[in-house]
């Protein structure tokens, strides 16, 4: 699989190192995204509904929510990443992942349904980012008054699934009575 170095800094916003930092210097981050996906997946898949609709504390997502976040988070970088890799100049928005959750209805579909959106999305991703020239890959532009690179961008979605797979195994798989 294609090999995409990890961004330097300068390259993405400060906040990003949070995610970045989670993967290794490997070159390997679609080999990872692969790979992640299908921890998370079958994570998932191997819970009870009832897990999948908890909350580990008061005003926090359900899996499905966060599942669905993560998506949307996929999709909205993987957009970003299209418009600078095409040289697309135009300073893009930030987003607000609670109003996207909240109006994502992700408590009403069932877990085979989302985790296809997943798989799809997931796919999507890697096959952007494999045909991308290391030239494409070194191209900036502005997002959420923020310049990143599009290699940035892949960093940051591998290593937000990492920041989440995180969270769901020390915070939801850890409830009493989760299976």
């Amino acid at each position: 699989m294609k090999k995409i170095d990890k961004p330097i800094e300068g390259e993405y916003p400060p906040y990003a190192i949070m995610y970045i930092r989670l993967l290794p210097d490997d070159g390997l981050v679609l080999q990872h995204l692969e790979t992640h996906f299908k921890i998370v997946y079958s994570l998932i898949n191997s819970l009870s509904e009832k897990t999948q609709l908890s909350r580990y504390d008061i005003n926090k997502w359900t899996l499905k929510e966060l599942l669905v976040h993560m998506m949307d988070d996929e999709r909205i970088y993987n957009y970003r990443a299209l418009c600078f890799a095409r040289n697309d100049k135009t300073i893009l928005p930030g987003f607000e992942q609670d109003d996207y959750v909240v109006n994502s209805n992700a408590n009403e579909r069932t877990i085979e349904n989302i985790l296809e959106e997943y798989e799809s999305v997931r796919r999507s991703t890697i096959t952007l980012f494999k045909n991308m020239s290391d030239e494409t890959l070194l191209r900036t532009g502005t997002a959420n008054n923020n310049k990143v690179s599009v290699r940035a961008l892949v960093y940051h979605i591998a290593g937000h699934e990492l920041h989440h797979l995180k969270i769901i195994r020390e915070k939801y798989l850890k409830q009493p009575g989760n299976n």
